[in-house]
């Protein structure tokens, strides 16, 4: 396991039929100490839905994926961008002025500040980037909102 107190790292994320790959490398590390995360690995560890897990982090970002299914609730994050990338299943990202619907190894990215809501009717899973500390649910708040659990 990579420690927490390093800052310095390349992420390389390498997509491949059937594979996928987020190789984390701490730059201050012996390389024989280094290893990729494995996606699916990672999303086989949890099974409840609209619960995001980091993975890994760069600079002051977490690295995260979320399983989805149903819908989630109509939010906004005031102060960052939201970067949401489909790694399996289907997206739909339901804004006031159109809906943007993703598949795997389609990406999107929603302004800070829009209002948006998340919907997936078949379990999909997700890869979020966003600046530590960002709250699952933004300013809505709610049920729904929850603690990030560390799986590096």
């Amino acid at each position: 396991m990579l420690s927490k107190a390093v800052h310095m790292w390349t992420v390389t994320y390498v997509p491949a039929p059937g594979v996928w790959w987020l190789g984390c490398q701490n730059k201050d590390m012996d390389k024989a100490q280094n290893a990729p995360v494995s996606l699916i690995s990672m999303l086989a560890r949890f099974a409840e839905h609209w619960a995001p897990k980091k993975i890994a982090e760069i600079n002051d970002y977490d690295v995260k994926i979320v399983k989805l299914h149903g819908e989630f609730t109509w939010h906004r994050h005031p102060d960052t961008d939201e970067f949401f990338l489909v790694i399996d299943g289907r997206l739909q990202i339901q804004l006031r002025d159109g809906d943007v619907t993703l598949t795997p190894d389609e990406l999107f990215v929603v302004p800070k500040g829009v209002e948006h809501c998340p919907k997936a009717d078949v379990e999909t899973s997700v890869m979020l980037i966003e600046p530590r500390g960002v709250v699952n649910t933004g300013d809505a708040g709610g049920d729904l909102t929850a603690e990030l659990a560390d799986l590096t």
